[in-house]
């Protein structure tokens, strides 16, 4: 049974950071980690750009998993922020889940490392209690494409829905003419190539 179409709605949406830490970046491999890293700040940037409430959370910083990547830090400075002492699932430490339900928002949008533990866990867990769950790919990574395909054809099956930060940002826009010059703006820092497009549109309209 084909299941009805969810859109993201900036009124209803959180972010959800998960364990984006210095030890934990050093075993992404499926994706190159300029790429990821640049993937990781554009959706944190773009959750800046709709202001929609963002919590981050990192996983027993004091051992391997080492600390916050201090972007985030820097990006989120009166965000919530969750250190779990060990629990693996974010969805297991009740502050985690306490910051989440204060915001009273049911869509989740969710991006971490590694995906199959720090996205999957939370994001199964957050389907079974009832949230619309939407899993940042390119801003999730782990070791391989096998345990990545892995992890996304679970959540899949348990009805999370797959995006790239890039079609986030364009759900969660709607349409163009809400501001043209700010989205712009944050696509081309993000994206090299997208300078193109914006400088044809800013030669058109000098004219």
């Amino acid at each position: 049974m084909k299941k009805e179409y969810v859109r993201l709605n900036r009124e209803d949406a959180v972010v959800l950071l998960v364990d984006h830490q210095a030890g934990l970046l050093s075993l992404v491999r499926d994706i190159e980690p300029d790429k990821f890293k640049n993937n990781v700040l554009a959706l944190a940037e773009s959750a800046k750009y709709f202001n929609l409430p963002t919590i981050l959370t990192t996983s027993f910083e004091d051992g391997p998993n080492g600390p916050l990547i201090p972007e985030l830090v820097e990006m989120f400075p009166n965000a919530p922020f969750i250190a779990r002492p060990g629990q693996i699932n974010a969805w297991d430490n009740e502050g985690f889940v306490k910051a989440i339900k204060a915001t009273g928002k049911k869509q989740l949008i969710i991006a971490g490392v590694v995906t199959e533990v720090c996205v999957a866990f939370p994001a199964l867990s957050a389907l079974e209690e009832g949230y619309d769950v939407f899993v940042v790919t390119d801003a999730s990574g782990t070791f391989n494409q096998i345990t990545r395909d892995a992890a996304w054809e679970r959540m899949i099956a348990n009805g999370a829905q797959m995006m790239s930060w890039f079609g986030v940002a364009c759900e969660l826009h709607r349409d163009w003419r809400n501001d043209v010059e700010g989205l712009g703006a944050l696509f081309t820092k993000y994206i090299s190539d997208y300078k193109n497009l914006m400088t044809s549109y800013t030669m058109q309209n000098s004219k």
